[in-house]
């Protein structure tokens, strides 16, 4: 299998597989490699939001230089965010990742298109993309929300992302948290409906508060969310610890699995069915299964 074959597996694999994803500016490359170092699910250099206009050129090209081949692999493996569709410098981001994608051992991991709301758009994006890319819709919009299933049943969309600051700004709302809870719930929907996978929340705005961050990400997990985005390294550990399962929740999953076929009931509660594939998730996310 060729280099480029491989990271047709590992890199929409491991997109799918993220529970945190980090940002990381494309304008500040001495950054790269220590975002890459930080045990991030999966990297994203940014192309957009966090680079002024002056500077996405400069921004592509360390990005071009950062997932280049060089000797023995690429220097970071990472998933991109591109510049929005219609923007000026769509077409050059789309075109020379795509050029760098179909060189054997590129680091290129899939592209995150902001502002998704055009299923033909991504339609087309995903037809002129090798295979092996991840792709994933970052949901800013009222019309985002509205045309998530169609977005997300786009072929060869890898998992859908939420950004709730845009969001929140477009339909003129409080960016608190449960102000936004309807918007959440239709994108886990629709990538359940859809057989994606599950979608990664948007970013917690504190670095320095852990208690806030954790909220934010139980808060997700509890709604169905896969993983988180994040926008500095020190969340990272405690966005994976908040969609871990508890001891406790392990606790429970195994006293139901030691029942399951036996007792109608543990602790008061029913076991059937969705209890048990309920306890099964819970072991396989803490690598116990049964």
């Amino acid at each position: 299998m060729t280099a480029a074959g491989s990271l047709a597996v590992s890199g929409a694999d491991t997109v799918a597989q993220a529970v945190t994803a980090l940002f990381v500016p494309g304008d500040r490359p001495e950054r790269f490699a220590k975002a890459a170092a930080a045990g991030a699910g999966v990297v994203i250099i940014d192309l957009e939001d966090a680079v002024a206009p002056a500077a996405k050129s400069a921004a592509l090209t360390a990005t071009l230089e950062a997932v280049a081949p060089d000797g023995g692999g690429a220097r970071v493996r990472a998933l991109v965010r591109v510049n929005p569709q219609g923007s000026r410098q769509y077409d050059a981001d789309i075109t020379m990742l795509l050029s760098a994608a179909r060189t054997p051992g590129s680091g290129l991991l899939g592209i995150m298109v902001p502002k998704a709301e055009d299923a033909g758009a991504l339609r087309q994006l995903r037809a002129d993309m090798p295979n092996h890319l991840a792709l994933v819709p970052l949901i800013e919009s009222a019309l985002g929300v509205v045309n998530a299933l169609k977005l997300a049943r786009v072929p060869g969309v890898t998992r859908l992302a939420f950004g709730a600051i845009d969001f929140a700004l477009d339909i003129d709302a409080e960016g608190g948290d449960r102000f936004l809870d309807h918007a959440r719930s239709e994108l886990v929907l629709a990538s359940r409906a859809a057989g994606i996978a599950a979608p990664l929340d948007s970013p917690s705005t504190d670095i320095k508060d852990a208690g806030k961050v954790a909220d934010s990400a139980r808060l997700a997990r509890n709604f169905g969310f896969g993983g988180k985005l994040c926008i500095h390294p020190a969340q990272l550990a405690t966005v994976h610890g908040a969609f871990a399962p508890t001891q406790v929740d392990v606790e429970w999953a195994q006293s139901v699995i030691g029942a399951e076929g036996g007792a109608a009931q543990v602790d008061g509660q029913m076991i059937d069915r969705p209890v048990t594939e309920r306890a099964k998730r819970i072991l396989q996310r803490a690598g116990k299964e049964q």
